[in-house]
């Protein structure tokens, strides 16, 4: 059942508009503003190009291992949760948990680095700062306009959901200067509930795909007092239950304790800054959207574990170097000879020294996994990565 809409929701009729005008009713039925947006990020190529990308794990032939696409689904649902029973705008909440990774180069954390390293000589390279290149620039459905033409709202969201930004990288103050964000306010209670389900999904999925991976031992997992809660709690009402049953059910239980410490932790920071509208969202000098103290703290104690004993772990890094040998070789390969590049990235190739080097940066963040070895083994030959599945 929904719940009412709050006074601080976004509403799609009050939005800011969108970078290029264009009509808000067509033939493919009624849509709000914040439907089209979550509709147009679904239709991407650059959201369908998620599903071989690295979430934790390098394995494009994993079919069970999450990637940035399951990943990003899961988020969704999370997200839609709470957006729902705070009475929130479910459609913006949606988008933005959808479109929140979408601008990660292939093998996650691991290219990224690869591709700061290689683009240092021209601003470096950020994740959530390519997500509005991909979103604004790169994506070209449209016959009139680059770019998505996302409502101001979805690209506030995505550029800011982790908080104010004072010292925006170079391709996020592109996109402000195009469309001016208020990077240096809050975003609204939508992108900060999409931040946090991310929170809420990566924690908690991490610990399934490392035990299945055999890189997390379950027993070392439970070291954690606030799993080992759940888990007793979990086995004293399904006593003989088979373990592997178990483990999804505590994960779900624990997912369900943190989604609901956000509604109620949130609901009383909106009662404490007496906040009624989404531009009071913006101004409150504060996130209000996220967990309580106590829940922060644990928090923070299972993310320290999980990159100790999994994000850390010596398969994973001996990946991760593997993975950063492919990217720095595709994008040195491709900066000296350009003709390596697919013809109409060719026929792109901008003038200047910085803009050519962020074209091929472009290019190379947009390839999935699978890609990525491809045209390496193509231009280098084989590359070893560690088989962890």
């Amino acid at each position: 059942m929904n719940q009412p809409r709050a006074s601080f929701a976004c509403l799609p009729d009050a939005s800011r508009g969108r970078l290029h005008a264009e009509p808000d009713k067509g033939a493919r039925g009624p849509r709000t503003a914040f439907q089209r947006d979550r509709d147009r990020i679904i239709h991407s190529i650059s959201f369908r190009r998620l599903k071989h990308k690295t979430q934790v794990f390098v394995a494009p032939d994993g079919d069970h291992v999450r990637t940035r696409l399951t990943h990003s689904l899961e988020v969704a649902q999370i997200g839609r949760t709470i957006a729902r029973t705070l009475g929130l705008d479910e459609d913006l909440t949606e988008a933005l948990c959808l479109a929140h990774d979408i601008g990660h180069p292939p093998f996650g954390h691991a290219g990224e680095r690869a591709l700061e390293e290689a683009m240092a000589g021209a601003g470096g390279y950020d994740h959530n700062g390519h997500s509005l290149r991909v979103l604004m620039r790169l994506e070209c459905p449209y016959p009139l306009w680059d770019g998505l033409n996302l409502s101001w709202e979805t690209l506030e969201g995505l550029a800011k959901h982790n908080g104010p930004i004072f010292a925006p990288n170079w391709a996020l103050a592109e996109a402000d200067a195009a469309f001016p964000l208020d990077l240096a306010s809050h975003a609204s209670l939508e992108a900060q509930v999409a931040s946090i389900a991310d929170d809420i999904a990566y924690d908690n999925h991490d610990i399934d795909d490392g035990v299945r991976a055999g890189l997390l031992d379950f027993d070392e997992v439970l070291a954690l007092p606030h799993i080992k809660a759940v888990w007793d709690r979990v086995c004293a009402t399904y006593p003989g239950a088979e373990p592997r049953r178990l483990r999804a059910e505590l994960i779900r239980q624990n997912i369900g304790e943190m989604v609901n410490d956000v509604i109620g932790a949130t609901r009383a920071r909106i009662a404490e800054t007496g906040i009624e509208t989404a531009a009071d969202v913006r101004a409150a000098g504060r996130q209000i959207g996220g967990f309580s103290a106590a829940m922060a703290v644990t928090e923070k104690a299972h993310k320290a574990f999980m990159y100790e004993r999994l994000y850390h772990h010596p398969s994973q890094l001996v990946a991760a170097d593997a993975c950063r040998t492919v990217i720095s070789t595709l994008f040195a390969a491709y900066q000296a000879n350009p003709a390596l590049l697919p013809a109409e990235w060719q026929a792109a190739m901008p003038e200047s020294a910085v803009a050519r080097i962020r074209h091929i940066a472009d290019f190379v963040a947009g390839m999935t996994d699978r890609y990525a070895i491809a045209r390496f083994r193509e231009l280098a030959g084989p590359v070893d990565l560690p088989e962890i599945f």
